[in-house]
């Protein structure tokens, strides 16, 4: 039986140059920049996020400004930018009005980039299930994984995909490491966002099958930021930033 106390972080710690790009990056060629939806980024103020048209704009523009590939960030940050979208306001059977607190701390890395964005596979891993959350705000098409790692079992969340990598997919697939298994997707298909993939590891996933909370309330921080360790043990990006 496996151990519901192991510590997933270190257990990534100990494998993180082990993992499989996730998107093709080359930092002898190529420029990151960090991405700030915080309310530090004064910029933001002057955007109107739920405009997706205007959105993309500020994105493309922050991308092109830096010459940079692509944009990262997002990983235990605390943000404004989900006042776009009452979905972040609300929980299952209460109203707006009932939920004191709004969920704003985000669990997971976003890479900014464009639509079409061939994404691999870190690791070996079996398809767990799938969803187009299609509200706004949402994830849109997701796809989650299933690892095996020293006996130790987790999932890989993977949100705002291109809705054609959901056709053929079927839960029980075996996604070898460094399988090209899906893509960045259009607004229209991935919850409305500028182009990114949301990329969240989730120790217990519980019974969600084809989603999992991407951004939790502050009060509940301890515990969710436990479960959904730092996806960048296996994306091994932020050090690249420039």
């Amino acid at each position: 039986m496996i151990s519901s106390e192991y510590n997933l972080a270190e257990l990534l710690k100990k494998y993180k140059n082990q993992f499989h790009k996730v998107v093709h990056f080359n930092p002898n060629k190529e420029k990151l920049i960090h991405l700030d939806f915080t309310a530090n980024n004064k910029r933001l103020r002057e955007i109107n996020l739920a405009n997706i048209d205007g959105f993309c704009a500020y994105i493309n523009a922050l991308l092109a400004e830096a010459n940079a590939s692509f944009g990262i960030g997002g990983y235990n940050e605390l943000r404004t930018v989900y006042s776009m979208s009452s979905l972040f306001d609300n929980e299952a059977g209460k109203t707006a009005t009932e939920v004191a607190e709004p969920r704003r701390l985000h669990l997971g890395l976003d890479i900014w980039g464009n639509a079409g964005t061939e994404i691999y596979a870190p690791m070996t891993g079996t398809v767990h299930s799938f969803a187009f959350n299609n509200n706004f705000g949402d994830y849109g098409a997701t796809i989650i994984l299933k690892h095996e790692l020293e006996d130790f079992s987790f999932y890989t969340l993977y949100g705002h995909l291109s809705l054609d990598d959901l056709n053929t997919l079927k839960e029980g697939d075996l996604i070898t490491k460094g399988q090209i298994f899906a893509h960045f997707g259009r607004p229209e298909e991935n919850g409305h966002w500028p182009t990114h993939l949301h990329l969240q590891v989730i120790k217990n996933i519980g019974s969600f099958q084809g989603d999992y909370p991407g951004v939790c309330r502050f009060s509940e921080k301890e515990g969710y930021l436990l479960n959904c360790p730092d996806p960048d043990f296996i994306a091994n990006m932020n050090m690249f930033i420039c």
